[in-house]
């Protein structure tokens, strides 16, 4: 099969660490860093997958999910969406259902996976305890800091966009 392209776009709050995960998953470094995304910033990543190569075009959207923070031109040919939350930082998914569901209005056969960040930073029972309180199934709790479940998230979203 030849290669394929497909277009991942990354969402959610400023700060949940969108930016570190995609430079966890393509570059294979972390810093402490705040990096401050303007607009958006576009990585290619290619991954092989059950024979299949895939290239990831990531776009990296700044700040928030709605059409008053995020042009609704990003969403355009989008193939899937990585929305991502700070497990620390409740103001980050408080309104996750309705930020979903507006996401789910722009693309409405896209796969989205849910990803809870910075999970280094709390214990286990803290995020048991949060995934039984959030009103949607999360697909990965991830630290791009140590890199657990990263390639693992990137890995789901492209197999779930090769079935579409």
């Amino acid at each position: 099969m030849p290669p394929v392209s497909k277009k991942v776009i990354l969402v959610g709050n400023f700060g949940v660490g969108k930016t570190s995960l995609v430079r966890r998953f393509v570059f294979q470094e972390f810093s402490d860093e705040y990096l401050t995304t303007l607009g958006v910033r576009i990585d290619k990543k290619v991954v092989e997958l059950a024979g299949n190569t895939v290239n990831l075009i990531l776009w990296d959207i700044a700040g928030e999910v709605t059409q008053t923070k995020v042009p609704v031109s990003y969403y355009l040919g989008a193939h899937g969406v990585i929305y991502v939350f700070d497990v620390q930082r409740p103001s980050s998914f408080e309104n996750i259902a309705a930020d979903l569901e507006y996401i789910r209005s722009k693309l409405p056969d896209a796969p989205i996976c849910v990803i809870g960040n910075k999970k280094d930073l709390i214990s286990d029972g803290e995020l048991k305890n949060l995934s039984e309180q959030l009103p949607v199934d999360v697909s990965f709790f991830t630290s791009a800091k140590t890199g657990e479940n990263v390639e693992k998230m990137f890995a789901q979203i492209a197999q779930h966009m090769l079935k579409t």
